[in-house]
């Protein structure tokens, strides 16, 4: 039978002890080092480490236990996606008639800044209009507009003629003749009127030096009665024709003022 040494060399002495850590509920053995170290839960990590010189007498072991972190669940809550988080709030009743106010108020603005610029009309070009009879009296030149109210072409062109018109009223004259007043059919055959707007360009003596008929860009007028009021012999644009509507078509009618100039 063999026996069992009780040399304190052959056999390892053991002398547990357990201590508390505080605030970590921590368990702690010795001989030999044994540490569990706590991952993100739990136990995760172990690490063992004998004894490097085993002629000591003791030896120690050393077992950490740590509880994980009592904030993990509470992270974890924490960091998890809100049901709220990322959705647009639902507009309510009063933040759509907000909008609804100011897109009306922005329509009106609209509509009233082109009633400013666009909308002169042909009734507003007639009541400024110099009678024809006294535009070829008062030593001026004149330019002669020979018009209709239901002339298409007319209409789109008054916002552009009156901007002329108020650059140059002192230095030229500006007639309106409506080709459906009879009183003016000897002026339509003398200028030759054949499409509508059609604009004579008048000297000082009342001869006519160009003309221009129909639909055409602002230049073509602003440059004929520049080259009036600053007293050229000629116009730069004696004869262009854009899109016209006929004066065949014209609606006679009875005059009701002789001396009306419209």
């Amino acid at each position: 039978m063999s026996r069992v040494a009780s040399s304190p060399l052959a056999l390892h002495r053991f002398r547990p002890y357990f201590q508390a850590a505080p605030r970590s509920l921590s368990l702690v053995a010795t001989p030999s080092a044994v540490q569990f170290r706590p991952g993100k839960r739990g136990l995760r990590i172990v690490a063992c480490e004998a004894n490097p010189n085993p002629t000591e007498s003791s030896t120690s072991e050393k077992l950490v236990l740590e509880p994980s972190s009592e904030n993990d669940s509470t992270t974890d809550q924490s960091t998890g996606p809100s049901p709220n988080v990322g959705l647009p709030d639902v507009p309510n009743k009063s933040f759509n008639k907000q909008i609804a106010v100011v897109s009306a108020l922005a329509a009106v603005a609209l509509f009233l800044s082109g009633r400013l610029d666009f909308g002169v009309s042909l009734k507003d070009l007639t009541a400024a209009a110099l009678p024809y009879e006294e535009a070829l009296a008062n030593g001026k030149p004149t330019v002669v507009e020979f018009y209709a109210d239901w002339c298409e072409v007319c209409r789109e062109l008054a916002p552009d003629i009156y901007k002329v018109e108020q650059q140059y009223k002192d230095k030229v004259n500006f007639v309106m003749l409506n080709v459906d007043n009879t009183k003016w059919e000897q002026e339509l055959d003398e200028f030759g009127v054949e499409g509508i707007p059609h604009f004579a360009f008048l000297d000082r003596q009342g001869n006519e030096e160009g003309n221009v008929v129909g639909r055409l860009p602002r230049k073509y007028l602003l440059e004929n009665v520049d080259a009036l009021a600053r007293g050229e012999s000629s116009v730069p644009h004696a004869r262009v024709v854009g899109q016209y509507s006929s004066a065949e078509a014209r609606k006679v009618h009875q005059v009701v003022d002789p001396r009306s100039h419209g």
